[in-house]
């Protein structure tokens, strides 16, 4: 029998190879892109104002017309998250992919079109001064969000070839928009984290129990990628490792050594210059080397070296939450602070990027967490500026992602898998692939969106 019927996955190899090799973009696209996304959020806050307003606690007195007003607040429902669909979710898609040929053009529309709507607005009758300025906790929302939707946007739209292989994961070296994903993602987390907040942190038991969900999802995709036989590129982790283990990882390493808040900036900078000594004396060579030994160590090398990285970076993550949303009186001077933070570290990376060493996500080197930190910085700095437009708070779809975080993840993580085993994701045609990139986005964002309409909360850890 021919070996290519015995796999789910035939062209493994072939998609293997479709993401390997590459060297990002430059920085300045990245600095871009890290601005256009957060802009879209604010459209739609702009648009929204005037648009529909559903309201989810509608009472009637007349039993006769509750049937009535539950239909017209799922109508309400339905087509306000069609249209945070078509305004945040669509245009991401494309400016990811069709359009990404023209991203400098697309973030200078994007800024006048919404200096446009905010002198137009500003000016009408529809916007209520009181909304102009917005809690700490809405902007953070909006940025987790929309780092979210990125992120679940590029895992399958990096599979086709309408995705450009700029955007799509580095090798070794350079900058790249997938690359800024799982530094992202423990950055957000460690923001707004219990220890950020000045909450005791748990013991190791509590911390195992906690993370538990996680490395139950981390050893559930290891059985069914390799049960079905699904590419996975192993420089990017190693042989078993994946996302799930090393933000387990983080969170137990976390709960051993307990930091107080006040001093995890300064210990996550040791611990950052501490491993980047080691790398630049040895194990950067190692951990970018394509041997590897038997042993699970060797085998997965880039994933758990690189938790020392990405703890140095939950460290740092704390201490900024602290200071920046924790502290007393923060929403005065927030807005200033993330920007000179945005300006500071910025200008760090450029400078650890000609001086020290280049990025290296495979790594998780200090580059890359000056650079995960200068973007993500710079998308919630963006949407601090909603309180110089009219806008109002957080859209229908946004509230319903933010609720279920991790649980859209997983979704958009299932969905991926089950294109790409259900499609030749190489040898579609880009209208094909367009078509199918939006009606993924449109599914994990009705997952979603039933989920909150349901009033269903999934807490994993």
């Amino acid at each position: 029998m021919d070996s290519s019927m015995k796999s789910f996955n035939p062209n493994k190899h072939l998609k293997e190879q479709f993401v390997s090799n590459l060297t990002g973009s430059s920085m300045l696209e990245l600095f871009v892109l890290s601005a256009i996304f957060p802009m879209l959020i604010l459209l739609r806050h702009i648009i929204g104002i005037c648009t529909i307003d559903h309201v989810t606690d509608d009472t009637s007195s007349n039993k006769k017309d509750t049937t009535t007003v539950a239909s017209r607040n799922r109508r309400g429902y339905i087509s306000t998250i069609i249209v945070d669909f078509l305004s945040i979710i669509l245009p991401i898609t494309l400016f990811c992919t069709v359009l990404a040929d023209w991203t400098y053009i697309n973030g200078v529309l994007c800024m006048v079109v919404l200096l446009f709507f905010a002198a137009s607005q500003r000016h009408g009758s529809c916007w209520d001064q009181k909304e102009g300025v917005h809690s700490l906790s809405t902007y953070v929302s909006s940025y987790r969000v929309s780092m979210m939707l990125i992120t679940c946007i590029c895992i399958l739209a990096v599979d086709f070839k309408i995705f450009p292989r700029r955007y799509a994961k580095t090798e070794t070296y350079g900058t790249s928009l997938m690359d800024i994903g799982v530094g992202a993602f423990v950055f957000a987390n460690s923001f707004v984290s219990r220890q950020a907040r000045g909450v005791s942190t748990m013991g190791l038991r509590s911390a195992l129990s906690s993370t538990s969900p996680l490395l139950v999802l981390g050893f559930a995709r290891l059985v069914t990628t390799t049960g079905v036989d699904y590419q996975v590129h192993v420089g990017e982790y190693g042989v078993h490792w994946n996302f799930f283990f090393t933000l387990a990882g983080v969170a137990v390493l976390t709960s051993i050594i307990n930091v107080s808040p006040k001093y995890c900036g300064l210990v996550g900078s040791l611990v950052l210059i501490g491993y980047q000594v080691w790398l630049m004396n040895g194990l950067n060579s190692y951990l970018l080397s394509a041997e590897r030994g038997t042993d699970t160590i060797s085998q997965n090398k880039e994933g758990i070296y690189s938790i020392f990285g990405y703890w140095g970076l939950h460290l740092i993550g704390v201490w900024l939450g602290n200071n920046v949303l924790f502290r007393k009186n923060a929403n005065g001077s927030a807005r200033k602070q993330i920007w000179i933070l945005v300006i500071f570290f910025w200008c760090l990376t450029l400078i650890l990027d000609r001086f020290v060493e280049r990025p290296s996500r495979r790594m998780c080197n200090v580059t890359y967490i000056t650079l995960i930190l200068a973007t993500n910085l710079q998308m919630l700095g963006v949407i601090t500026l909603s309180d110089y437009i009219p806008g109002g708070k957080l859209s229908l779809l946004e509230q319903a992602i933010n609720r279920n975080l991790l649980a859209f993840f997983i979704v958009a993580n299932l969905l991926t898998g089950l294109v790409n085993l259900s499609v030749n994701t190489l040898f579609v045609s880009p209208l094909t692939a367009l078509i199918i990139l939006i009606a993924y986005g449109f599914t994990v964002c009705a997952a979603a969106a039933f989920a909150d309409y349901k009033g269903i909360k999934l807490k994993f850890w």
